[in-house]
């Protein structure tokens, strides 16, 4: 077994020699040489080629990191600063800048809709938004009409001005926001120098890609949104206002001069209490989506402190949806806004009106407000595209249906009515002898008148059985007579909103109109301010005070009908 066992592997012979010791020395040294030569003419050992190709892939996906950085930086900085206001006469406009891919140009005008103008296709969108007139410049410009021919000239000036300034204002936070974004995430210097570079090359290029693709034309063609769509049909197409700018600017000085004036004076109302004690209702009606009639109705229900608003319809124009926001001034009213819809006014007027918290909409209800219990149904019609006729039997009975509903309710309730709501007049005849007040809009013309009771309207009066024995206990028997009562008052209101659009269309503008009503401890109608603030082309305002009289011409007493008595043997004749 001994045998058979490995012998043990002896060890290389070491190198004794010395010439073989210096042999392999110099074998070392000169690999030494060749990989020392190698590193020199490659300056990176081998395999360092793919090293250097992730190296430049990495300091490119750095650089790619660092601009995307800088304008998402630049993004933030125009959404928050790339809106400006510029006063453009007595009115005041806000223009932004917003990112787009189209371009383009749009106006719009609240809450009647937007113009929209394909001016340019360059990466940022003009936005300018008209948004109040500025009370005090307002007032100014009343002051010294006579500039008004330089106002309307430098319109124009200032509206270019404010563009200019929103550009660089707008640029200015582009920059600062990029590169603030980018110090903030890299925290070094020079990435945030790049960042600057970057930013205004891409607001310079878009700048360029602005001017080259700017349309003056468009101006002529632009694209109604909105309410605005019926903007052609009214004001006539873009061609013929260029065609016709010199008219126009003159139609503008005026619109611009009689709104300042309006506004103007309209802080001048005078105030009159006649009595502390006096419950004040303001009678609007037809406001037609007039955005000045709110400055009036504000106006003066904070001077003369009414104590509720009553609104008998038209407030919209159109009744769509966008018209929606128009009503949204009634929440800064304050007081409570008592509204029924007319013929121009949908569900969705209706709805608006309904959402704000002081109002109140009444349609064939009763609600009592501060002691004064109104009943109110809306217009039965909806025509908003055309004006109702008249001569039409089948509208006219429509209005009549309707206040012959109205006319149920007033009968069916616990508690006497003091004020009807109606738009349409027609619908106030039902209504007579029912309650002592019916207020009424439609007709934009002011008109007040006494309604004969209709007796139909009326509960029958039952025959009073009189024992009848001789003449002198007949006379003796008989109850005495009440007083008729006095016949219902009708009050028809003007125009609040001077009938909108349709108010330029006759020689002479409509005024705004409402009513101020006075009503004593007796809920009874006292007396009632006429409120007139002229219109396009008026200036004045006035007030006229009338106190309620009793009516004189009320009908006659009835005299009640005898019933023969049981133990007469012959009936007596009834006597009058």
């Amino acid at each position: 077994m001994s045998s058979l066992a490995p012998e043990p592997k002896s060890p290389p012979p070491a190198v004794t020699s010395p010439f073989r010791r210096r042999a392999a020395l110099a074998a070392r040294r000169a690999r030494r040489r060749a990989v020392v030569m190698a590193a020199g003419r490659r300056r990176h050992p081998i395999g360092a080629r793919p090293v250097r190709r992730f190296a430049r892939l990495r300091r490119v996906a750095y650089g790619l990191l660092v601009a995307v950085v800088a304008v998402i930086g630049m993004l933030i900085g125009v959404e928050l600063g790339g809106t400006t206001t510029q006063d453009v006469g007595p009115f005041r406009a806000q223009l932004s800048l917003q990112p787009s891919l189209r371009g383009d140009t749009s106006v719009e005008i609240p809450p009647l809709g937007s113009l929209e103008l394909d001016s340019h296709d360059g990466p940022a969108h003009l936005r300018i938004r008209l948004e109040s007139l500025d009370e005090a410049r307002t007032r100014a410009f009343a002051a010294e009409s006579g500039n008004l021919e330089q106002i309307s000239h430098d319109a124009v000036d200032q509206l270019n001005l404010g563009v200019r300034r929103l550009a660089m204002q707008t640029a200015g936070c582009g920059i600062l926001g990029g590169m603030t974004l980018v110090l903030l995430v890299f925290r070094k210097r020079r990435e945030t120098a790049i960042a600057g570079i970057v930013v205004i090359a891409v607001l310079a290029s878009t700048g360029a890609a602005t001017l080259f693709t700017f349309k003056p034309a468009a101006i002529q063609e632009p694209t109604y949104r909105g309410l605005l769509v019926n903007a052609p049909a009214i004001i006539g197409d873009a061609q013929r206002i260029a065609n016709h700018y010199e008219e126009y600017r003159a139609q503008l000085q005026k619109l611009v001069l009689n709104v300042s004036k309006l506004y103007g004076t309209i802080s001048s109302l005078p105030v009159y209490e006649p009595n502390t004690s006096a419950t004040k209702v303001l009678h609007i009606s037809d406001l037609h989506l007039n955005p000045a009639a709110w400055g009036v109705v504000r106006s003066v229900a904070d001077q003369f402190d009414i104590d509720m608003i009553v609104d008998t319809g038209d407030i919209n124009d159109w009744g769509s949806e966008p018209e929606a926001s128009y009503v949204n001034v009634i929440s800064d009213l304050k007081v409570p806004y008592i509204y029924i819809r007319g013929n121009h006014d949908s569900a969705v007027t209706a709805a608006a009106v309904a959402r704000q918290p002081n109002a109140i909409v009444l349609d064939d209800t009763i609600v009592t407000v501060k002691g004064l219990t109104f009943a109110g149904i809306g217009d039965p019609r909806f025509t908003p595209d055309k004006s109702t006729d008249p001569t039409n039997e089948e509208q006219h009975q429509q209005v009549l249906t309707s206040g012959g509903l109205l006319a149920a309710k007033i009968k069916a309730s616990p508690k006497p009515v003091d004020v009807a709501l109606v738009h349409d007049p027609v619908a106030a005849q039902p209504l007579a002898g029912l309650c002592p007040l019916v207020l009424a809009g439609h007709k934009h013309e002011r008109s007040v008148q006494r309604l004969d009771a209709n007796p139909a309207a009326l509960a029958p009066q039952v025959p009073i059985p009189v024992q009848i024995t001789s003449p002198s206990a007949s006379a003796s028997s008989s109850p005495a007579p009440k007083p008729p009562p006095e016949r219902t008052l009708l009050m028809v209101e003007g125009s609040t909103g001077g009938a909108g659009l349709r108010g330029l269309e006759s020689t002479k503008p409509l005024p705004l109109a409402l009513s101020i009503l006075y009503f004593d401890e007796q809920r009874h109608l006292s007396a009632y301010d006429d409120i007139q603030v002229g219109g396009t082309g008026l200036t004045e305002v006035s007030l006229q005070r009338h106190l309620v009289q009793p009516d004189t011409k009320a009908p006659p007493t009835p005299t009640p009908t005898l019933a023969p008595s049981p133990s007469s043997a012959s009936p007596s004749p009834s006597r009058s």
